[in-house]
């Protein structure tokens, strides 16, 4: 294929055939404002549709992805996705339905949300569900905005939050922007929270607790409702980061453990698509007390038949446009509604039986962090390769030449040479088998030719970039030539 960008492939004057006269009607830009319009035509590619079509298809062929293969990513549950699911989220009485049409004309749509709202809440034995954010981490901000409001309202306002050592990093970052300020728990020598750091850590001035159950190592906590006393007993509140819900649904609730504050990923927990930063959505669940804080609207059921809640007083607002990335939440409610409590279960089943499958497997290779039984992932440490000069980023680059997109590496922190595995219930025994005999051939390698694990990817259509320098010098954007084509004729 053309390293060509889709400009270049492009000539003065040209455009699709297939454009109907009933969209590209130029008149109509003269009921723009003027102060509105552009001063000068877009710089955009002169192609047809068979070119532009062509040229996509063919990056998009470079691309790895869950429906190309395998996708281990510790901590992010990629696994796949139900075509049911996307068939119906197509359906145009979905996909089509403006979302400022009134009420009575969207029964379906709004019946959808609060039947969602209804097993997100019965799951996680919570009292109510938001579904308004639109990812995991913008439904933590609503969950730790509601803990503020939650202190405020009391006439106790608190600053403190505690977040465990092996948290995920948004949590500390989202606890700092809600404005509180982050204390970190150290895990103990097993990798679960410290109690006695914990009880250290406990003072008036706790608003509350940000915690992952089963832990970013893979480890339920034994001591959860231990954890969640002692911080209701100081006066703070428990949230949970539901990014590993994956192994618990079904089988443990979070509000039966003790937390007041619940989020979820749908494309973690739920198969909804999870790629490119979006779209997502991050529901937050609460216990009653504190059920008044959600944002608006939510959806109830009322004597004319589903409508949108805007009155509630305690609210901490709005968080998304409408009711949020409403097409995902419908891949969720169908997901659900497929599988049902059932099905769920045994989600969670699988999800646990594959990752101690995959650990056990891999154990003897590398160290495994800590040893002993996992949930739905595990982290294993290269710290043998290490002192042969290979690293856990050799190893991951590696994979890319073996045919596997690699795992999540140096996370947790805590970890050294950390990669971390989640092979997830979606994939077969002869998926996790090869995974794991790539895993030990490289594991050979490092003993016998380190040399070709330093240079690794070699089968790619680039090798190894330089990732300190991309990141600090990002430059995504495409600009024309000074003396490029200029023309605004709009043939596009």
């Amino acid at each position: 294929m053309s390293a060509k960008t889709i400009f270049e492939k492009g000539k003065r004057g040209r455009r699709t055939p297939y454009l109907s006269e009933r969209v590209w009607q130029p008149h109509l830009f003269d009921q723009i404002p003027e102060e509105a319009r552009r001063q000068h035509a877009p710089a955009l590619p002169r192609v047809t549709e068979g070119e532009a079509v062509r040229h996509y298809t063919n990056l998009a062929r470079k691309n790895w992805a869950v429906d190309v293969g395998f996708y281990p990513l510790g901590s992010c549950t990629m696994k796949y996705n139900p075509r049911f699911a996307e068939h119906i989220a197509a359906w145009p009485e979905f996909a089509a339905a403006h979302p400022m049409r009134p009420t009575r004309a969207a029964q379906g749509w709004l019946r959808i949300m609060f039947e969602t709202d209804r097993m997100l809440s019965q799951l996680c034995g919570v009292s109510r569900f938001t579904l308004q954010p639109a990812a995991g981490a913008q439904g933590e901000l609503c969950g730790m905005l509601m803990i503020r409001r939650y202190h405020a309202e009391r006439g106790d306002p608190r600053n403190t939050v505690i977040v465990p050592d092996s948290a995920h990093g948004t949590n500390p970052a989202t606890a700092s922007l809600a404005g509180f300020n982050v204390v970190t728990c150290p895990s103990s020598s097993e990798g679960l929270v410290d109690l006695d750091a914990l009880r250290g850590l406990l003072n008036d001035d706790l608003a509350g607790i940000m915690l992952t159950n089963p832990n970013t190592l893979g480890l339920f906590e034994p001591d959860i409702q231990e954890i969640c006393r002692l911080v209701h007993e100081s006066g703070g509140l428990a949230y949970y980061d539901g990014a590993n819900f994956n192994a618990l649904v079904g089988r443990f609730r979070p509000g039966d453990m003790g937390f007041d504050v619940v989020h979820l990923n749908l494309h973690k927990t739920f198969a909804t698509p999870h790629g490119g930063g979006g779209p997502g959505s991050g529901p937050v669940g609460v216990v009653e007390k504190l059920a008044p804080f959600l944002p608006v609207p939510l959806v109830r059921k009322g004597p004319e038949g589903f409508e949108f809640e805007e009155d509630r007083p305690h609210t901490i607002g709005r968080l998304n446009a409408f009711a949020g990335n409403a097409l995902i939440v419908l891949r969720a409610y169908v997901y659900l509604r497929l599988l049902g409590t059932d099905g769920l279960r045994k989600v969670s089943g699988d999800a646990v039986l594959a990752a101690n499958y995959l650990k056990h497997r891999l154990a003897e290779a590398y160290q495994p962090a800590p040893p002993g039984r996992c949930l739905h992932e595990f982290v294993l440490s290269a710290g043998r390769q290490k002192d042969l000069g290979v690293r856990a980023l050799d190893i991951a680059k590696r994979l890319i030449d073996l045919g596997f997109h690699p795992p999540t590496v140096y996370f947790p922190l805590t970890v050294p040479e950390a990669l971390m595995i989640e092979p997830t219930e979606t994939e077969t025994l002869e998926t996790l088998d090869a995974f794991a005999e790539a895993m030990l051939q490289i594991a050979r390698e490092a003993e016998q030719s380190p040399d070709l694990l330093h240079g690794a990817p070699h089968n790619t259509p680039v090798g190894r970039l330089d990732e300190v320098a991309a990141a600090k010098a990002l430059d995504l954007r495409w600009r024309p030539a000074p003396d490029g084509d200029k023309d605004s004729d709009g043939d596009a």
